[in-house]
């Protein structure tokens, strides 16, 4: 996984930040000020590092300095974080050679997109250094990615590749009615690879296209073989990347895959985020509203953490509202996030939605979303996402 620092004086911020990137499944290492955050970047050599500009004895400027002079942190991505607004404060930082700034306070979006959108940059640029150029901390797994992802696709056909299954546990009988399709890649030469490191590569080279036809087609012949193996009335539940949603056979796609399995269109759940609708929300809506008139569910996905389609929402063709792990964790003892999340379970029932609640990993949240009302929940307090042939054992255990 990419390895982001974070160096931010004040605690309270840099522990918001660390709780956000590692649900995300980032490895992160943090500094409470900009010495330590200089030996940091050093002795780790991080993939991205994200400074707050204004500290006591060294400020972001200052690390910055030190770190465009050492060879093995010359091209390490950094993103300043400030509370200014000042364009000339941004002008300075940028002609000292930050890639990127971020505003506080900031979303979860605004900060993922930053992060991602520079990790895609540094990937790219990577692939162009010659071999002289490359600097030791360029490591030899991200130059190998995109060629392994060619290969994986056009050499090997997906034989790399599996879907994992975690399970959607009906709240009030504790039944699994449901389960949420993820894709893992274990790679001969680079092992475990997750989603968040190569679907942002997939999606800049094009390679998702292929690789989101195949998943769809994947799940729906697996629901076809649960069928037959008497695993009724089972959702399951597919991520969509945007630039897939938006392909002109999209559509076809998913209805032909649902014929030839002999399905029932609300067998399948389309999952959406935010971002992904609110990019295009006439298109978005027009693309949903065919889906579901066909009888295929449609989720949103990560949601609360971006709030422009709450506007939206009323209008949006959606049957489920998934509530963002980020606003799980830690619920029942955090007041903000349960007054959060409490809204967001009653604002979706007045709207006749179905909410899953996602990252569910103690009882604790679990009281809670049962106390609210909550209709299902997935997360490691019941199972970690499980392989097909795992997750129907432990259906029938």
């Amino acid at each position: 996984m990419p390895k982001i620092l974070i160096i931010e004086d004040e605690e309270a911020v840099r522990e918001n930040i660390l709780d956000l990137l590692e649900a995300e499944d980032f490895e992160t290492i943090a500094a409470a000020n900009g010495r330590i955050g200089i030996h940091l970047a050093i002795s780790e050599v991080p993939d991205l590092i994200l400074c707050d500009m204004m500290m006591p004895e060294i400020d972001g400027y200052g690390v910055l300095t030190t770190l465009r002079q050492e060879a093995s942190t010359a091209t390490i991505p950094f993103i300043f974080l400030t509370a200014k607004s000042a364009k000339s404060d941004f002008r300075q930082g940028m002609d000292m050679g930050a890639d990127d700034y971020i505003t506080k306070p900031f979303t979860r979006s605004e900060l993922l997109s930053a992060i991602m959108n520079r990790l895609e940059k540094y990937a790219t640029l990577k692939r162009y250094l010659s071999p002289q150029t490359v600097i030791k901390s360029l490591s030899p797994k991200m130059q190998l990615l995109e060629i392994s992802l060619h290969r994986a696709i056009k050499q090997y056909n997906f034989q790399e590749f599996e879907i994992y299954y975690q399970p959607i546990v009906d709240i009030a009988s504790g039944k699994i009615v449901g389960a949420e399709s993820l894709l893992r890649w274990q790679s001969p030469e680079l092992g475990m690879i997750y989603p968040t490191e190569f679907i942002p590569l997939a999606e800049s080279t094009g390679l998702i296209i292929p690789i989101g036809k195949w998943v769809l087609k994947r799940v729906c012949k697996q629901i076809k073989s649960w069928r037959n193996a008497g695993i009724n009335s089972l959702m399951v539940a597919v991520n969509l990347s945007v630039i897939e949603f938006n392909q002109p056979d999209f559509i076809h796609n998913v209805v032909n895959f649902i014929s030839v399995n002999n399905l029932e269109p609300d067998d399948l759940e389309l999952e959406l985020t935010e971002s992904m609708i609110m990019q295009d929300v006439n298109s978005a809506i027009a693309t949903m509203s065919k889906l579901q008139s066909l009888g295929v569910k449609i989720a949103i996905d990560d949601f609360g953490t971006g709030y422009s389609s709450l506007i939206y929402l009323k209008n949006l063709p959606i049957n489920t509202l998934k509530i963002d792990r980020y606003f799980i964790h830690n619920v029942a003892n955090d007041s903000q996030k349960s007054a959060i999340a409490k809204a967001l379970i009653q604002m979706a029932h007045n709207l006749n939605l179905d909410v899953v609640a996602e990252g569910v990993e103690t009882e604790a949240e679990l009281g809670f979303l049962r106390q609210h009302k909550c209709n299902s929940m997935q997360g490691f307090l019941f199972s970690r996402p499980l392989p097909a042939a795992e997750f129907e054992k432990f259906f029938f255990h």
